[in-house]
């Protein structure tokens, strides 16, 4: 079986709520399912899926995330919304849906745990869904460390998903981003900036178990593991003393590379076979998961599917580490 570990669909329920929420929100998730269909058609996305034969997927809602949509009390109504139905399409279709990953309203720290606690406890969720920064401000800020602690204490995986868009300008005399270069070279790096913070913020240090899915294999950090090794072993270096107030960080017991390599990597790299084979090379098989990030290919469905799949088998591994990928190391890491 394969068990595509990253896709996103829209509950007809929490797409339709949405759409009453503001102008600019309603636009943009009705352009989001006239031109992606299978979002919310099951039944084309079904006949997609038909093509992939023993095939199942873990879904969750795509951007933006709960805390983008409104004040605390608008991201936990949404949370719950899109957490319920997502459970509801799992139990519906559990030929199709192998599990789902829960939104969670990250801009109320309170209200993220108690929606933790309901959607894996009550509604089944195998994790929760977070992206690389809540309105702006890094995961390694106090005020999230309840949130990793009962991740850890649940023994959940945290799925990692990028969160840019064009008003983070590109160059410092600009107001906005050209060209979606915010998307092609913004989110790669966002990711990879995420997962520093997370090392030198000591999440990994105090909570080893801790598992953290980091979505498009890893980002960055693979393709420069030459700095994120020897050059990270020298911080400080480019630090003038007046300044050593950038680098101060939590007291770690291992190289920053030690730390890098225990983060989890799926393999959404739409096609990009020689990455796929770097991300494997850095993070190693058992530390990656079957994923496509479907529906957003340009067929609108099964395009990054199969163009995945043919990466994977491309690389000539074994038969063991195929079915690892494909579905071994998601049931270990889920439980499923």
């Amino acid at each position: 079986m394969k068990i595509d570990a990253f896709c996103h669909i829209l509950p007809r329920a929490y797409a339709e709520s949405m759409e009453e929420l503001d102008s600019s929100t309603a636009a943009n998730i009705r352009a989001r399912i006239a031109g992606v269909p299978s979002l919310i058609d099951l039944d084309l996305r079904f006949r997609q899926m038909d093509e992939f034969g023993d095939y199942r997927q873990i879904i969750s809602l795509p951007a933006p995330a709960p805390e983008d949509l409104g004040d605390p009390a608008v991201a936990r109504r949404m949370a719950r919304l899109g957490n319920e139905g997502l459970a509801e399409l799992v139990s519906r279709h559990p030929d199709r849906f192998a599990g789902f990953v829960a939104a969670l309203p990250l801009n109320d720290v309170d209200g993220t745990l108690v929606e933790i606690d309901h959607a894996i406890g009550a509604l089944g969720a195998l994790g929760v869904q977070t992206y690389t920064h809540v309105n702006g401000r890094p995961f390694d800020e106090p005020q999230f460390e309840p949130f990793f602690a009962r991740m850890a204490e649940l023994d959940r995986m945290i799925w990692v998903h990028p969160n840019r868009n064009a008003e983070w300008a590109d160059y410092p005399t600009e107001q906005r981003s050209r060209y979606e270069l915010w998307w092609v070279f913004g989110w790669p790096y966002e990711t990879a900036v995420y997962m520093g913070r997370i090392v030198f913020g000591g999440v990994l240090e105090r909570h080893p178990r801790l598992k953290v899915l980091i979505h498009h294999g890893g980002s960055m950090v693979p393709h420069f593991a030459g700095r994120v090794g020897p050059g990270l072993d020298q911080l400080g270096a480019r630090t003038p003393p007046d300044r050593h107030s950038e680098i101060d960080h939590y007291p770690l017991s291992k190289r920053p590379l030690d730390y890098f390599k225990m983060f989890y990597v799926d393999t959404a790299l739409f096609g990009a076979g020689h990455a796929l084979r770097c991300s494997l090379e850095f993070f190693g098989v058992e530390q990656a998961v079957f994923a496509s990030d479907s529906p957003f290919d340009p067929e609108k469905g099964p395009g990054y599917i199969r163009a995945t799949i043919e990466n994977l088998e491309a690389l000539e591994l074994s038969e063991a580490d195929l079915a690892s990928i494909y579905e071994g190391n998601v049931r270990r890491l889920c439980g499923l």
